[in-house]
Formats: structure tokens, sequence, C-alpha cells
């Protein structure tokens, strides 16, 4: 054995300090402070009435205006996805037609907001007695039916929702089909697969990683946009805690009910994220982190 090793072998092992973060600890420790101030002002207020709240949470007529609005919700995100796709697919179009014509689609339900947009088409019967098909310009029908009968307030709180949402989804996905590199398009065109196949095997699915963070936060702005359909006077979630509070004056614990239940939404919506996002991104990284569930029960097991 040489010196050298000799030497190693004789010194004491390396103590091992691990670092130190103070500001970390404060912040640490001024947030949990905050944090039971608040909970304590919140708890211990009469003025919440949470006993109230507790009356009204589980409200049949509660209860059926969230079921209101998680209709309105998938519908409009259903309906979002499928028109957006074709908006986003036509602005990518090599026709000057259908990229004008998708660009002014856009440009026209961006820049309107969706009061505005629920009200027109509620009071569009008044511009318009019926709903035909035919030829321009010439007296040639071929379908016709009254605009009354098709136009109800659930129908046209369903049709403003799916055309405001379906602009910025298009949007959506065109910045996700553009993020895809070209040489991935090129790849896909040395297959000799269709244009469409190409677009729905091949790129769709690549795209859908930059698409679903951006896409999820959409539909729970739609979630909670539901809530501008009160002025169609629909019985969701947020106009029926408006009926109720004007009638039992008890405005402050019907409105936490609202609000519990939107957090609800969200939350179901964010773990749902959480999971697709981790479903699309198997492939673009070695080894995926463990779900928050397996990093308790690694840490139950010691």
């Amino acid at each position: 054995m040489s010196d050298t090793s000799l030497r190693q072998a004789d010194q004491p092992p390396l103590k091992v300090v691990p670092a130190r973060y103070p500001l970390r600890l404060i912040g640490a420790i001024f947030s949990v402070f905050i944090l039971l101030v608040i909970v304590q002002s919140i708890a211990t207020n009469p003025r919440w009435e949470w006993g109230v709240f507790r009356q009204w949470f589980f409200e049949p007529a509660i209860l059926q205006g969230l079921a209101k609005t998680l209709l309105l919700t998938l519908l409009g995100t259903l309906f979002g996805i499928i028109f957006g796709t074709a908006l986003a697919l036509a602005r990518l179009s090599k026709s000057y037609l259908l990229n004008g014509l998708a660009w002014g689609y856009i440009w026209l339900f961006r820049s309107l907001p969706m009061l505005l947009v629920l009200i027109i088409l509620y009071n569009f019967s008044y511009l318009y007695d019926s709903l035909s098909v035919g030829i321009p310009f010439t007296s040639i029908e071929f379908f016709s039916h009254p605009t009354v009968d098709l136009l109800d307030q659930f129908s046209v709180a369903v049709l403003g929702l799916s055309l405001v949402q379906s602009a910025y989804t298009a949007e959506i996905i065109r910045g996700g089909i553009l993020g895809v590199e070209h040489g991935q398009h090129e790849a896909a065109a040395a297959l000799g697969l269709p244009g469409y196949r190409r677009t729905f095997r091949i790129i769709l699915p690549q795209a859908l990683r930059a698409i679903i963070p951006t896409g999820f936060n959409e539909v729970i702005s739609l979630a909670k946009g539901t809530s501008i359909v009160y002025v169609l006077s629909m019985p969701e979630l947020f106009y029926t805690v408006q009926v109720i509070y004007n009638r039992t004056q008890q405005v402050i614990p019907l409105l936490m009910v609202a609000t519990v239940w939107y957090l609800v939404i969200t939350s179901v919506l964010s773990v749902l994220q959480y999971y697709v996002e981790r479903y699309f991104s198997r492939g673009a990284v070695r080894e995926l982190r463990p779900t928050p569930i397996q990093r308790f029960r690694l840490w139950a097991r010691g």
C-alpha cells in the first residue's frame, strides 16, 4: 500500500453539513402565521354564519344549479374543442379563404364580451323570425323553422359559451401545433400518409403536451364563467344562490356556498389536469415523477 493510500486511510471521514436557508425558514414561518390569522378570523367571526352555510350547502335547489353548471361546462368544452380544432386547422390552411374566415371568426368572438354575446343570442328571434336553408337571393327554401322554438335559455347559454370558447381554444391548439418541430412534419410527410392522418395521428398527439396546460386553464375559466348566464335567468349555481339570498337576505353564507362549490369544481379539474398531463408526458421524460399518493405511501412506509 502506498504512502498516499495510508494517509487517506488515517484521515477521519468527512462530515457532511446540510445547507441552511434562513430566509426560507423565515418565509415559511411568516406564511404559517398569516394562514393561522386568516383561519382564526373566518372560524371565529359569527357574521360568516356557518350554520346557515351548512343548512344550504347540500340543498336540492343548490345541487340542481350545480348540475346545470357542470352540464354547461361539459357542453361548452366539448363543442369548443370540436369547433376550435376545426378553426385552428383552418388558420393553418394554405387556403386564403379558409384562413381569412377563421381569422375573422376568432377576431370577432375574442373581441366581444361574453355577456354581450349571450344577450344578442337571446334576442336573436327579434332579428330573425325563422332560420332557413335555401339558395341565397332567391325564394327557394329547403328548410325553415321558427327561431323562437330553437333558442331557449339553455340552448342560448350553450351556444354562446361554445362560440366564445372555440375562438380561444382555436388559438391554443394552433399554438400547440406550431410548437411541434418542423422535422416532425417532414418525417410524417415522408411516411406517405394523407394530410388528415398526419395531423391527427402524428402532429396533434405531440402538440397536446403544449395544449393541455393552457387548455385546462380555459376549461376552469369556463366553469367559473358559466355564472354569467344568470342574465338569462337560467337556474345555474350562481343564479340559484342569488334567488335564495334575495328571499332570505342571508347573503354572505349563501355566497360562501357558491364559493366553496366553485372551489370544489376547480380542484377536481386541477387534479384531472395533473393526471392528463402526466399521461401525455410519457416518452417526453425518462422517468415519471411519483404522484402525491405514491409519495405519501413512500413516506408512510418510512
